[in-house]
This record gives C-alpha cells, sequence and structure tokens, in this order.
C-alpha cells in the first residue's frame, strides 16, 4: 500500500505526518541532533505502507552554521574581483551591540589566506572591462587544490549584470571541485557584501546538505521545503541550500495559509522556539533580508551579528520561548527565561533524562495545565519540575511569574509582524499550533485583543502537515530591469523550460525604493502600473510616511507554482463527557476544571471554560470567559 509521508525534523522532536487513503497517521519522536537521517530511517522502515512521495524539513543547514551537529565547516575558499577579498569581513558599519567593548564580529567563514582576487572587471553597465583568464583560474584550483578546500565560491563585481566572468570560472573550477556557488546564479542582485556573504554561505552548506541527502537517497520522490514556503526537488537543494536555512518554520505558515481562509496569524510555539507569521486572504508575506546564525532581540534579528543571506524567505518573527526554553535568575536575582533551550537531550527536568534546569515545560506541568504523559508515551515526572523550580524559589509562584514573562516574549514576536507592519492584531484571528502553542494561546489572545483562535488538527504536528499542504515554488529573479513586463515573462518562460511546462501559476515580486532611498521593500506585482500605489501603501503601513518621489524597482523575482491538492479526513468521537478533572492554576487561582480528550469528542461539541482537552501531540488551555467548539479545528471564541 502507497502513502505520502512528511518529516519535519525540530530542535526537539522529530515529527511524522504519513497520509493513506484520506486518513492521517502520526509519529512522534526525539531528535537525534547528530544523526538525524538516522531517525528517518528506522521510522519510515518501521511503516506498513511503501512511500510514494517524502516531503522534508530540515534544521540542518541553521545548526551547521551555528556549530551545531559537532561538525566542522568544510575548508571553503572564495574568488572576487582584484581589490575586493575583504568585502565580507568588513561588512556594514552595523554594530549589535554599541557599547560593548568586548563584542566580536561573527567567526568568518572564510580565513583570508583563501580569500582570493582576480584580476577581472566588470563595470556599473554590465560591461566587460577586463576577461577573467583561465589560466590564471588553473593556477588558483591548483593551489586550492592542496589547501585541501572542498567547496568555491565566486562573487564578482556586478556579476548580476553580467555573469559571463562567473560563468567561464565556474566552468574551470568544475573540472576541480565538486562544490562551486557563483554569485550570478545563488543571488544575482546588487550590493557585493550581502552578495558575497549569501554565495558564501550556500558554497559552505553545499557539502553538508549533499550528504545529508545521500544518506536519504533510498527515499523515492523526496522533496524539501524551502524559506520561501514551497517544495523544491533534491537537486535545487544541493545546489542551492541556502534556501534551506528557514525550512521548517516556514511549513507551519504555509499550512496555517492553506487551511484558514481571511486574516490570520501563525502561531507556532514547538520545544525550542515560538514563530509568528502572518497570512491575508490566503497569501503569506514574503522577505528578502535575513542574517543566519545571528542573535534575536525580541523576535528581531539583529543586523550585523550573523551572516547576511538575500533569498526569499516567509516573513517570520522568532523568539527563544518553547517548551524547552530554560528558566533561570541573572546576577541581580531577577527571573529571566531563555534564550538557552535544554532541546530534546537532555531536555526538560520533568522527562527524567538528566536535564538539570527547570524550563516552560516544568511550569506548566507544576502549574497542571500539562497532564502527565507526553507524544510518544513519554510520562511527565512532576516531583523532578518541583525540584528544580524550588532552586529558583517557590515553584508555584515562579511558575507563575515564567509563564507570564514568556507570554510577553512571544506577545512582542505577534507585534512585530502585525502593529509593526500596520496591522491590528484584534482583527485576526489566531492559529495556535505547536506541542505548546495551545496552551499558551489565550493568554497571548487577551494580551493582543484577539477574540477567535483556532486550534487545528494535530497541532504537534501541524507543521509537518503543512508540508504535504505545500505547492512545488521554484524561484528566478533579476536585477535592474529595463522592459519590466517583457522581462518578468522572460524569467517565467525560463522556469516554465525547466519545469517542463507544468505551472500552475505565476506569483511576481518586485524590490521597490524612492530613488535616492538606500534599501527595498519587497510587494506583490499582479499588475505593473499598480506598483507605485501598492508600494506607497506598503511603505506608509511600514514607516507611517510616502515620498514625492520617482520610486525605482531594483530586482524582479517570479515564483513558479506547481499545486499540490490534499484532502484530509478527521476523525471525530461520539461523545460529550470528561474524562476526568484536575487541580489547575488557570486565572490566578486554583481550581478543579475538567479534562477532555480531543480525540473522543463529537462534532459541534462546546466545551465552556475553564477547562483543559488533551490530545495526543498537545493541550488546549480553555480560560474562563472562552468556549472552544469541536470541529476540524478547535474553535476558542470569546463571547
Amino acid at each position: 500500500m502507497e502513502c505520502r509521508v512528511a518529516i519535519d525534523v525540530g530542535g526537539t522532536f522529530t515529527d511524522f505526518v504519513t497520509l493513506r487513503d484520506g486518513e492521517i497517521v502520526t509519529v512522534k519522536t526525539l531528535t537525534n541532533p547528530t544523526r538525524p537521517a538516522q531517525v528517518i530511517r528506522d521510522v519510515l522502515s518501521s511503516m506498513e505502507c511503501a512511500p510514494s512521495e517524502v516531503v522534508h524539513a530540515t534544521t540542518l543547514a541553521t545548526n551547521a552554521l551555528l556549530g551545531q551537529e559537532k561538525l566542522d565547516l568544510p575548508r571553503t575558499a572564495l574568488l572576487t574581483t582584484k581589490g575586493f577579498r575583504d568585502v565580507v569581513e568588513i561588512g556594514r558599519q552595523n554594530r549589535p551591540r554599541l557599547y560593548d567593548l568586548y563584542f566580536q564580529k561573527p567567526r568568518q567563514l572564510v580565513p583570508r589566506e583563501l580569500r582570493i582576487e582576480v584580476d577581472e572587471r566588470v563595470d556599473a553597465q554590465g560591461n566587460v572591462l577586463r576577461k577573467v583568464r583561465e589560466e590564471e583560474i588553473e593556477a588558483i584550483s591548483e593551489r586550492l587544490r592542496k589547501e585541501g578546500v572542498k567547496s568555491v565560491a565566486v562573487s564578482y563585481l556586478h556579476s548580476y549584470l553580467n555573469p559571463d566572468n562567473e560563468e567561464r570560472t565556474g566552468r574551470v573550477l568544475s573540472r576541480h571541485f565538486r562544490y562551486v556557488s557563483l554569485s550570478s546564479r545563488v543571488s544575482p542582485e546588487p550590493r557585493e557584501y550581502e552578495r558575497t556573504s549569501t554565495t558564501l554561505v550556500n558554497a559552505v552548506l553545499m557539502p553538508f546538505i549533499s550528504s545529508y541527502l545521500e544518506e536519504l537517497r533510498f527515499i523515492p520522490n523526496l522533496y524539501i521545503m524551502s524559506s520561501s514556503g514551497g517544495l523544491v526537488d533534491v537537486e535545487e537543494a544541493t545546489s542551492r541550500p541556502v534556501q534551506l536555512v528557514e525550512s521548517g518554520p516556514a511549513s507551519g505558515v504555509v499550512a496555517s495559509a492553506s487551511l484558514f481562509p481571511g486574516q490570520v496569524i501563525s502561531f507556532d510555539m514547538g520545544g525550542t522556539t515560538a514563530k509568528a507569521g502572518v497570512v491575508l486572504d490566503g497569501r503569506f508575506e514574503i522577505t528578502t533580508e535575513y542574517e543566519v546564525g545571528g542573535e534575536v532581540h525580541h523576535g528581531r534579528v539583529v543586523k550585523g551579528s550573523g551572516y547576511p543571506i538575500r533569498f526569499p524567505f516567509v516573513d517570520l518573527a522568532e523568539v527563544s520561548a518553547g517548551g524547552g526554553t530554560v528558566i533561570w535568575r541573572d546576577e541581580a536575582g531577577a527571573l529571566r527565561v531563555g534564550p538557552v533551550s535544554a532541546g530534546a537531550d537532555p531536555g526538560p527536568m520533568c522527562y527524567g533524562r538528566g536535564g538539570e534546569k527547570p524550563t516552560i515545560t516544568d511550569a506548566n506541568l507544576v502549574l497542571g495545565r500539562v497532564g502527565e504523559f507526553l507524544a510518544g508515551g513519554l510520562k511527565l515526572n512532576r516531583e523532578l519540575a518541583m525540584r528544580g523550580l524550588s532552586f529558583l524559589g517557590d515553584p508555584h509562584e515562579v511558575s507563575k511569574e515564567a509563564l507570564e514573562l514568556v507570554n510577553l516574549e512571544m506577545a512582542r514576536a505577534i507585534r512585530l509582524v502585525t502593529v509593526e507592519r500596520g496591522l491590528d492584531p484584534s482583527g485576526f484571528t489566531l492559529v495556535a499550533f505547536g506541542g505548546a502553542g495551545p496552551q499558551h494561546a489565550l493568554y497571548l489572545a487577551e494580551e493582543l485583543g484577539i477574540r477567535t483562535v483556532k486550534v487545528p488538527p494535530y497541532p504537534g504536528l501541524f507543521s509537518a502537515m503543512g508540508l504535504l499542504l505545500a505547492d512545488w515554488r521554484f524561484e528566478a529573479r533579476k536585477s535592474y530591469p529595463q522592459d519590466l513586463e517583457a522581462e518578468f515573462a522572460q524569467l517565467e518562460r525560463s522556469l516554465a523550460e525547466r519545469l517542463r511546462g507544468k505551472v500552475d501559476l505565476f506569483l511576481r515580486y518586485a524590490d521597490v525604493r524612492y530613488q535616492g532611498q538606500g534599501w527595498e521593500l519587497t510587494v506583490p506585482v499582479s499588475d505593473s502600473s499598480e506598483i507605485r500605489r501598492i508600494f506607497d501603501e506598503k511603505h506608509l503601513s511600514t514607516y507611517g510616511f510616502v515620498l514625492d518621489r520617482e520610486i525605482e524597482i531594483v530586482t524582479i523575482r517570479v515564483f513558479a507554482v506547481r499545486r499540490r491538492p490534499l484532502s484530509l479526513s478527521i476523525r471525530f468521537g461520539q461523545g460529550d463527557a470528561p474524562t476526568g478533572r484536575r487541580r489547575v492554576f488557570l486565572d490566578e487561582e486554583w481550581a478543579e476544571v475538567n479534562v477532555y480528550t480531543r480525540e473522543k469528542l463529537r462534532r459541534g461539541f462546546k466545551v465552556k471554560g475553564p477547562a483543559i482537552i488533551e490530545e495526543f501531540s498537545s493541550t488546549t488551555v480553555v480560560r474562563d470567559g472562552w468556549e472552544a467548539t469541536i470541529d476540524d479545528s478547535i474553535t476558542l471564541v470569546r463571547p
């Protein structure tokens, strides 16, 4: 029997969702940070069906750059235009911590001795002033081979306008090296620092991602989630692995966009982080700026703290607030939450796997908001949680304060993608998922003035389900277009040829700025004549003003989308009785509340708060004054 399988490798859990004849089967297991492919092999081999298609999201790209996975970065070299070898080290003027005398920049991905200058030049109009000499590249290749280099990045000045010199260099390098990244293929955009950084990150990741995908070669029809919210094939993932950096978080937003119409806030709280994104009438926001491996401050990526990447990403705010986030006190004795996470190994103290630091999961357990059993049959130990929290003070008071702190941190992340984008969150529906999301959703809703919350089916595995709902999505771009409509059409033709005509629709975007500005905003383009109006509206909502200046279109990009229709069958029970009662601290006091099992409840049944609804992968806390209706999703409203 054949089936379709989605696999989401997170920081704490690895989730499997199998679709077989419309029915869903789920598996949730702890992530093995050092051998993620082995976990996948073990679970797939134990399945009763043969996967006809596997879709996958992975944290491997990010973890490699963060120095995790017990992996050393591959020895990588950079070829660049003469006089520009230090661009990646000079970077920009941003200083993440202005008054920190001991601040150090991120380690360089390529040491200076492996940043090689090439005697070539293309001018700002795309004219070749000095053609690259193949014999020079041959000599450089021989030197780099002796240095033990595995991967080579090439980033020449203005190659986004004329890639001829980079292409000539790439042909020579490919005779000596398996992994070659050309900036004109990876990131054909202006700004040499960001373009070079993007190409370098791609070059560093190529050996990792290639070897990882080779371990999964036993899987037929394998597709990978990209950071832009669509699936790419193994060939695309191997050649441009830089687009996998935010592979996992994107799938939750995709699932929210697919299943919930209207104005939606996607809120995903897992074991390590919490992510928030916005969906407007089925369309999620796209951004082209990101810094991987950098610091995050209240959901904002701190500029200058990581490695810049210019590539399409689903617009997300992410904070260190998950079930495994550690609770601690600083030198002044103030209670703090995060950014350190206990992860999967050893995990929260209540897991009984050797953890020595109390976490958000421990706090929820002590206050009765989660039960004794977790997905996968893991039994939680309340005594261990109490012991760990006691080191910080009264365990109940510490738990209450820690949960208030983490809720404020997650509310900030939601405000980043709503209020700071000119959107009023009170007019949105909050879609809460992840293993911990439904536990905190109503507290966030009240903080933000939201009156409707939905908990989707299989919330703890919803990001994995998003992989099954995602479309195929391939991207192409061009900088400084001269004839907008003609060049949009040319990008569409090139993508159609690549996909052999199997395209359901094209999505157009443009990076636009006012003349004289240094940075752009990305806007969707349905009608070229409407770009000015759409850009003015977005500039006003983002910055609070517009300028009476001409606009400049810096880069255009096209996504070719191929639909993947999917029908889901949600099972309901026939009951309406609680399965037990539990003492829970919910609204400033302890109370005995009913506990329901979601899988046993009939469609349309209403649960009035205060109450707890438990299921395989998560727990929904229903606060006093809220009512939950059991449907395909649990719909929580405040009358």
